[in-house]
């Protein structure tokens, strides 16, 4: 039997994720945030500039190739899921820039909701899912109707994590750059179907 001191803890935590959602944005908005910054950043001091172009870049490359499948949207049918989808990321991010416009668009064209919260905005949000005590993103968070966390996702589908554990057991034989070009080459052609299917697997 829960006590009320848990049932205001669960209150309170719902609470806490209502506001998260309020202050998060839209993917076409999350795209502007991009642009923005790559063209004229207002934080003259941002330490991820170089990263924009990139980043924009395998953003808008993944937008314009990625085909919502229609196997995939069946299994999500079938979960008969009514709550939200809150992603945690940086238009900065390598990861990510292969991951959100998939994951944005497959959930969008299955009707539900998704949103964009910006890891930096607020590091208490992406510190209550680090990876590995790292604030790693994207972080895909799956939220009840009622705005309690169900499950999350992410950094990367296996097969990226498994490349980084391969690189990071020997660094010597299988290097950075060699670690970074195979995990590209793996997004440009898997265009987020991996990290869909395991997300839909969580719900």
């Amino acid at each position: 039997m829960k006590s009320m001191t848990q049932d205001i803890q669960t209150t309170d935590k719902k609470e806490e994720f209502k506001n998260y959602w309020e202050n998060s944005i839209s993917f076409d908005e999350y795209l502007k945030i991009a642009e923005e910054r790559f063209h004229n950043n207002p934080d003259k001091n941002d330490e991820h500039q170089e990263y924009y172009e990139l980043g924009l870049t395998r953003t808008n490359r993944t937008v314009k190739t990625y085909k919502v499948d229609a196997e995939q949207l069946q299994k999500l049918e079938a979960k008969n899921f009514n709550g939200k989808i809150l992603i945690i990321s940086e238009p900065w991010c390598g990861d990510a820039s292969a991951t959100v416009p998939a994951v944005s668009k497959f959930f969008e064209a299955a009707g539900v909701e998704v949103k964009i919260f910006l890891r930096d905005s607020d590091l208490s949000l992406i510190d209550q899912f680090q990876t590995n005590g790292t604030q790693s993103i994207p972080k895909v968070i799956i939220v009840n109707d009622d705005f309690s966390v169900k499950a999350d996702w992410g950094p990367r589908p296996q097969f990226g994590n498994d490349l980084l554990k391969k690189f990071k057991e020997n660094e010597e034989t299988y290097p950075r750059e060699e670690f970074y070009n195979d995990l590209q080459v793996y997004y440009a052609k898997n265009r987020g179907k991996d990290a869909i299917e395991e997300i839909i697997s969580l719900l």
